[in-house]
């Protein structure tokens, strides 16, 4: 009896170790992925339970499990939720580490979740685990590309990567060092469109990714807001039902000057309760009706400053707050809101700490100016125009007030099509202030760039490039340098 007991465990042992793990894409899996990219995390959560309770074997479900996870961190920054389950990025890792190496999803499943935890690891602050993260990342995904060059999800995320590397501007320089890769706009934003345009299966399961990827490369890396716009309308992008469409869409109109339609977006979309709490949609909004002047823009950003338990935009919000106070004439609450700036949040990106250089100062903007920069930053130039044509630069006491008239102006005609007219403010903006730290000289020859390429003088546009990045220290440096550095590559500086 002992010998048949002892014969009987080691039978079943070795079936118990002899089953295999699988990275299996199925029907379920793809539509718990569906339901996740759309933010209703918790019905994909729930389709990921169910199959691993009837696939126990099947990989696929936690490696999906990070997507949920990704979301609600990045998006919400709550430090207890990262503290809880920072001890997941391990666990998963190891799983994906169970299945077949003879299965492109064995490195590509452990290099998603590298790199998503990289993103998630830049907003608690922990940069230079996030840039070893990325980097691990991309090598994986270049060796998985070697092994199995007709597996599309390769593409996707290498493309995007090698869209953004070479363009990191000087103050992550330490970023770049350490990933010691360079990277091409076109070449990677061939690929994805490669990738998009694919009739492939795993393509087009992965084509709300990609989506997401290449809209903000259109604008941020390419800087093309028409064809950006173009490809939202004829992609037919569901920003009704898809909750994270809503929000990068919103985010792009506040980013392109476009408030109605941002405000239409946020307005309009499904906000059932399938859908995952996101209070960044809060503060969206409260740009949006900032730069439209609504009444109840305050409404928005407050509910932003009292629900998010993060730190990035605070500042900036804090400050739109002010302003809308400063506005109305209510200066008791547009210093309760400034004097916030200087405890709350965090100065890492360069919207907040321009919030808090500002804040620092104890100066209050022009409110004229200010009127004219929020009406023109939500697109409404036409009005923004009538207003500035009431003044002109000698009725503004201050350097930097006359230095903000002549870039606001150059901005409207820009955005108007009035490219010379736009020109001659932008070029008289970059003479009289490429030394001072407003950004406005930077903006300007930014801007100047983007003309300039847009009639096809290379050789102008990248002087335009050049002046923006050679100016010193000056607010929205890193974000300015690295639209500038894009376009360097593009017209091939």
């Amino acid at each position: 009896m002992r010998i048949f007991l002892s014969i009987l465990l080691l039978s079943i042992s070795f079936t118990v170790s002899a089953r295999q793990k699988v990275y299996d894409f199925n029907t379920r899996c793809q539509q718990a992925y569906e339901a996740i990219m759309q933010l209703r995390i918790n019905d994909g959560k729930a389709l990921l339970e169910a199959e691993k309770k009837e696939h126990p074997d099947n990989l696929i479900p936690y490696f999906l499990d990070n997507y949920a996870d990704f979301f609600t961190l990045y998006f919400n920054e709550d430090p207890a939720e990262y503290a809880a389950k920072k001890g997941l990025r391990a666990s998963r890792l190891s799983l994906m580490e169970q299945g077949p190496d003879s299965s492109p999803y064995y490195l590509y499943s452990q290099a998603a979740i590298k790199f998503q935890w990289a993103m998630v690891r830049v907003k608690f602050g922990e940069k230079w685990d996030a840039a070893w993260e990325i980097r691990k990342a991309f090598m994986m995904l270049k060796d998985n590309q070697r092994k199995f060059p007709q597996f599309p999800p390769n593409t996707m995320l290498i493309s995007a990567m090698q869209t953004v590397f070479g363009t990191i501007p000087d103050g992550y320089k330490w970023i770049s060092s350490v990933l010691g890769m360079k990277g091409s706009i076109k070449q990677g934003m061939q690929n994805l469109q490669s990738f998009i345009d694919s009739n492939a299966p795993l393509a087009q399961t992965f084509r709300p990714e990609a989506y997401y990827y290449y809209c903000y490369l259109k604008l941020f890396m390419e800087s093309n807001p028409d064809e950006l716009w173009q490809f939202i309308q004829r992609r037919q992008l569901d920003t009704r039902n898809n909750y994270l469409f809503a929000l990068m869409v919103a985010n792009l109109a506040v980013t392109n000057l476009k408030a109605d339609l941002g405000i239409k977006i946020l307005t309009e979309r499904n906000n059932g309760p399938a859908y995952a709490g996101i209070p960044y949609e809060y503060y969206l909004m409260g740009l949006l009706k900032m730069n439209r002047q609504d009444d109840d823009a305050h409404v928005y950003l407050e509910k932003f400053i009292n629900t998010f338990k993060g730190k990035f935009n605070v500042k900036e919000a804090l400050q739109r707050l002010s302003w809308y106070y400063y506005l109305h004439g209510n200066m008791e609450a547009a210093n309760k809101y400034r004097n916030l700036i200087l405890t709350r949040g965090s100065a890492e990106a360069d919207n907040d700490k321009q919030a808090l250089k500002e804040a620092r100062s104890g100066k209050w903007p022009n409110s004229f100016l200010l009127k004219v920069r929020l009406l023109s930053d939500g697109g409404f130039f036409n009005d923004a125009l009538k207003l500035m044509q009431t003044k002109k630069a000698a009725d503004f006491a201050l350097i930097e007030e006359k230095l903000e008239y002549a870039y606001r102006l150059g901005r409207i005609y820009d955005e108007m099509g009035s490219d010379d007219q736009a020109i001659a403010m932008y070029d008289a903006t970059v003479k009289a202030g490429s030394n001072r730290p407003e950004y406005y000289a930077a903006r300007a020859a930014l801007q100047m760039g983007y003309i300039y390429e847009k009639r096809n003088d290379k050789v102008k546009a990248r002087q335009c490039y050049q002046s923006c990045l050679d100016m010193p220290d000056h607010d929205f440096k890193n974000s300015l340098d690295q639209r500038a550095k894009a376009g360097l590559q593009r017209v091939g500086g």
